[in-house]
């Protein structure tokens, strides 16, 4: 939130503690393109899982403001809220509350090993934000994203496209 304030971004934090920071472009009427990833990672994700995402999209943000280069449209860097599912299943609830795939009060209660819930751990971290969730429609969005597997490198090749996204089912026993 530091690095997007210091690019002149203002920062938005929905009620599912996803995080928001636009840079302002030439007609703010017109719908915004939504770029970046998660900053929560899971055991084998490597350092870079989604951090890469979201500061690929602060890093293109800083390059032009370093050219001055104003956009026809506003721009927005997100930050979705426990993707992974690491500490709360199921993954990607910050972006399925957004997407209408889980309810707010379906992610609220979601608990960690502990008993923890979600939505009281959003509040005692202070993001819990105010904003409504999903009120905004986006031009498009792009997520630039690496994952460290082997499969890109075994078939030689350096970029992939997603053309589908895996489906998990949790058990606690």
């Amino acid at each position: 939130i530091a690095w997007c304030k210091a690019a002149n971004c203002t920062i938005e934090i929905d009620a599912m503690g996803n995080i928001f920071a636009k840079r302002q472009g030439k007609e703010n009427t017109l719908p915004a393109i939504l770029i970046g990833s998660h900053l929560d990672s899971q055991p084998t994700g490597g350092k870079y899982d989604g951090v890469y995402g979201v500061l690929a999209a602060l890093e293109l943000v800083e390059t032009l403001n370093d050219q001055n280069i104003l956009t026809n449209a506003p721009l927005e860097v997100v930050s979705w809220t426990n993707e992974e599912g690491a500490r709360f299943a199921p993954a990607m609830i910050g972006s399925g509350v957004f997407a209408d795939v889980f309810t707010l009060d379906y992610a609220y209660s979601r608990e960690d090993s502990k008993g923890k819930t979600l939505g009281n751990e959003l509040v005692r971290i202070g993001y819990k934000g105010n904003d409504p969730v999903n009120l905004k429609k986006y031009k498009a969005s792009f997520e630039v994203h690496i994952e460290q597997g082997p499969i890109l490198e075994a078939e030689e090749k350096q970029v992939g496209i997603v053309t589908g996204v895996q489906g998990i089912r949790w058990y606690d026993l």
